[in-house]
């Protein structure tokens, strides 16, 4: 005899058919299935639910790409102070990149994925993706893979380490000590970009996808040729390839929090950091002015991806998440999904912010498919409300 997985937090008043839907899709899941939802509405938290036998709302969870939120919150506060200017070339903040043909390269370039730079020739080792300091220094002398600015693709383990180049520079600091200092202390944020040692017993170890046959015969079809651009990108052609799916699972990552995918935070602390992006929280001031989101939610590269080899958009540094995911959200929403199925975002013409985590890798990879019926549940009860 199975067990029924229970539902376990609060939903503000309006918002129990969230938390139907939500415990409608986790009594299909495995017995194993472990997630977090939470959600916030004009600054108020309106949905903080989690299931699973091990899940609690502060356990924390591996989010992937959902890192390359926090990391580009952190750049758009920079050209907000004015510390950065999107429209100066990166060699005025890092002379070295102008290696190998990048020199007229802008940073609104580079956050958008156009730099050509998905990887190396030869690949990154495990000390080296845990290091964004060193992915950077690499990229600095590798030649494009296409000629900057002309093109898209998506900077999948990089794009955190390449912005954070520009950061430090600029900055005199690491992007992850910016982001500690303005954004995850401040407000308490159960975002971690370098988990202390303190927080590793709430750490919740990513658990392998599970493919049906239907699945695995897809995943199987997927080009998987070693010099192709999607396995630079994703560093499978070196002689020590990535396996995404345990990357987390490291110590090492963990720790130092490469600000591509390295990210560990529960969806409390997800959904509270887009909360306090667009919203007034606790008396806190956005994070963001309105021009200064307008700029980085515009959608900047869209079309062909390169490396996804299918269509995606992005804004600066943020998935464009309404085209790419939830074409319900408004126009401006702007967040990042992880490659186990997490799922954030911020609408700031609705309010929103929402936040998704799971423990189990999902399938395709991705924001995982519950996140459409739980954003749009979400949505709809938002707009409902008096």
């Amino acid at each position: 005899m199975t067990q029924e997985i229970t539902v376990q937090g609060t939903v503000a008043e309006g918002f129990e058919p969230v938390r139907e839907e939500f415990a409608a899709f986790v009594s299909g899941e495995r017995q194993d299935y472990e997630g977090q939802l939470c959600a916030y509405v004009h600054g108020r938290r309106v949905v903080d639910l989690w299931a699973g036998a091990g899940a609690t709302g502060d356990s924390l969870y591996a989010v992937y790409s959902a890192t390359k939120g926090a990391a580009h919150l952190v750049a758009a506060l920079l050209v907000q102070d004015g510390t950065l200017e999107l429209d100066r070339k990166v060699t005025y903040y890092w002379p070295e990149f102008a290696a190998e043909g990048k020199g007229a390269l802008t940073l609104r370039d580079l956050l958008a994925h156009r730099a050509g730079l998905v990887g190396t020739d030869t690949g990154f080792s495990l000390a080296e993706l845990a290091d964004d300091r060193m992915i950077a220094e690499r990229l600095a002398d590798q030649r494009p893979f296409w000629r900057p600015g002309t093109a898209f693709g998506y900077h999948a383990l990089v794009i955190g380490a390449l912005t954070g180049e520009v950061v430090r520079r600029a900055t005199g600091r690491t992007l992850q000590e910016v982001y500690e200092e303005r954004v995850r202390a401040p407000h308490g944020l159960d975002l971690y970009l370098g988990l202390p040692a303190a927080h590793e017993p709430r750490f919740r170890p990513v658990r392998p996808m599970l493919p049906t046959p239907e699945q695995r015969a897809r995943l199987d079809a997927a080009p998987t040729g070693p010099h192709t651009l999607t396995s630079i990108a994703f560093n499978r052609h070196g002689t020590d390839p990535t396996d995404l799916e345990s990357l987390p699972n490291e110590r090492l990552i963990r720790a130092q929090g490469p600000a591509s995918v390295g990210g560990i935070g529960s969806a409390r602390g997800l959904a509270a950091m887009y909360a306090a992006t667009i919203s007034e929280v606790d008396g806190r001031t956005p994070l963001l002015k309105e021009d200064t989101l307008a700029e980085f939610g515009q959608i900047h590269s869209v079309g062909y991806d390169l490396v996804a080899r299918a269509h995606k958009s992005f804004g600066l540094g943020f998935q464009a998440t309404a085209d790419t995911w939830h074409p319900f959200l408004g126009a401006t929403t702007i967040g990042h999904s992880g490659a186990n199925g997490v799922q954030s975002f911020a609408d700031p013409h609705a309010g929103i912010a929402y936040a998704y985590t799971r423990r189990r890798f999902a399938f395709p990879g991705g924001a995982a498919p519950e996140n459409d019926r739980l954003a749009a549940t979400i949505q709809q009860a938002a707009l409902s409300a008096p």
